[in-house]
């Protein structure tokens, strides 16, 4: 079994992570990071990994990076690995937004909220972190 999680290199896709952790961790399961076009190659990306590890107190946690299908899109590559029979949860971070911005999703969030077979969690990053 594993959980899923959409990383972006934003505070929305770093906030996401340390909840994908501790999901993964309570039901005792990987967890898969499906990054966006080639930010797992960034240099950056390790590090916001172990952060996120760290501040779940997910030591344990086995990490697997997928390998996007080239000219797919972030949310078709999300939405391919919920169809999986081992996929428990998916989680996506979304932006915070005003009573009007409500109406609107980002269109990989939407996408992923509408299209995926298995539960999916929109995490908020905590207020006050820089953009």
């Amino acid at each position: 079994m594993t959980v899923v999680v959409g990383y972006s290199p934003t505070t929305e896709g770093k906030g996401a992570l340390p909840f994908a952790f501790g999901e993964a961790l309570q039901r005792g399961v990987d967890l898969i990071i499906v990054a966006e076009e080639d930010s797992a190659s960034e240099e950056g990306f390790a590090a916001a990994i172990e952060s996120a590890r760290d501040e779940a107190g997910a030591a344990g946690v086995v990490v697997k990076v997928h390998d996007n299908e080239k000219g797919r899109s972030q949310a078709d590559n999300v939405i391919d690995l919920s169809y999986g029979e081992s996929t428990d949860l998916v989680v996506i971070g979304i932006r915070r937004r005003s009573p009007v911005g409500k109406l609107f999703l980002g269109s990989i969030s939407q996408r992923v909220l509408l299209e995926a077979q298995c539960p999916v969690v929109a995490v908020k990053p905590p207020v006050g972190l820089p953009r």
